[in-house]
């Protein structure tokens, strides 16, 4: 273990004092690629002594979309969940850690089902494993939202530590996957192809990276304009891209001047105070919106369409979406779909299992029997 430390402290400190330009972009990028490797068997040699570290809790994702509520301990994120769900379902407390468990709940709106998640709080380290820091933002890592709770009172440093440790647990909040595709081949060496002028990375670092990576023959295509951290995720393969905004609680205690000031400094957040209930209507509408949810109407054959209880899904979601929500035999006996609405370039245009749906489409799935 003292080797992985030792080589990990020397790679960044190497980083630290060599000085950044154009004739060392490619060395840099190169150790940053070791160095990534480095923590990443590092970590896998303490799981697998510890027979997989008892990681993540046991929470079934539930509803049409789950919320997590990450933050320190005793920002509020229990009476938060209380306030949206309208439920007294986690315990809350005036000390340190009084959730130890993972607590869902459920948040209706317009005819959605959205869980939300009231995770433990988190520490410094939390990443490497300290204070149950792994379990919690294992279950982060599978959310389609995360909620940043921060106190007024502390709110960059903790906002900047969260943002920390979800990163170290390759968490890439309010970021797209770097569009990328890497093809191995037998031979040629790494060939690379992009569609754009690339401004943050070149060749020669593109091929040290992946070089570092064990990849000597490869078809690269970048259809982005990535940096040497975006490559890295992408060779790492074990990154998730989650959107996430800060939710600024206990406003209430400090004066309207102090609240403005602070919430301009911070992109993508909210002030509320969840012990008073202010702004958690609003606080419910941005989930919702952020979450790209939209309703689909079902219309069985010769029936018809349901508008009492519509089908919730994320906007993007293809009619084989549908068909997989719905039951896994819809996928495999679909015939063809008819579709009236925004998505239709006529009322009950016949279209295929590929067919994108928008908001408050009607479908009617024909399947093989």
């Amino acid at each position: 273990m003292s080797s992985y430390q030792d080589q990990i402290q020397a790679i960044e400190e190497e980083i630290r004092t060599t000085k950044k330009n154009k004739a060392t972009n490619s060395h840099i990028g190169r150790l940053k690629a070791k160095l990534a490797r480095l923590k990443r068997e590092q970590q896998d040699k303490i799981l697998s002594s510890s027979g997989g570290g008892g990681e993540g809790y046991d929470v079934k994702k539930s509803g049409d979309a789950s919320v997590a509520l990450v933050g320190l301990p005793s920002v509020g994120k229990s009476t938060l969940l209380n306030r949206l769900t309208g439920q007294e379902i986690s315990e809350v407390g005036a000390y340190e850690f009084t959730t130890l468990d993972a607590v869902p709940g459920t948040m209706k709106y317009d005819g959605a089902n959205i869980q939300i998640i009231d995770l433990p709080g988190i520490i410094s380290g939390a990443s490497k494993g300290r204070g149950m820091g792994k379990r919690v933002l294992s279950v982060a890592r599978g959310a389609d939202l995360i909620l940043i709770v921060v106190d007024i009172f502390h709110a960059r440093d903790h906002l900047e530590l969260i943002e920390r440790e979800l990163f170290h647990f390759g968490v890439r909040i309010n970021q797209d996957a770097p569009d990328v595709v890497i093809q191995k081949t037998d031979k040629g060496g790494i060939a690379v192809a992009s569609i754009m002028k690339l401004t943050n990375i070149d060749d020669k670092t593109i091929k040290n990276v992946m070089n570092e990576y064990r990849l000597i023959n490869a078809n690269v295509t970048l259809r982005s304009n990535i940096d040497v951290e975006q490559l890295i995720d992408v060779l790492e393969g074990n990154r998730v891209y989650i959107p996430a905004f800060i939710v600024v609680n206990k406003i209430d205690l400090v004066d309207k001047e102090k609240q403005q000031e602070l919430l301009a400094s911070f992109d993508n957040s909210i002030g509320i105070s969840a012990e008073a209930d202010l702004n958690i209507e609003t606080l419910r509408d941005l989930i919702v919106d952020k979450l790209r949810l939209m309703k689909i109407y079902l219309k069985p054959v010769g029936q018809d369409a349901d508008f009492e209880e519509p089908l919730i899904i994320r906007r993007g979601a293809t009619i084989g979406d549908v068909c997989d929500k719905l039951h896994r035999s819809f996928r495999k006996d679909f015939r063809y779909a008819r579709v009236w609405g925004n998505s239709a370039k006529h009322p009950g245009q016949k279209v295929p299992i590929g067919h994108e749906l928008k908001d408050e489409d009607i479908l009617q799935i024909i399947k093989d029997f």
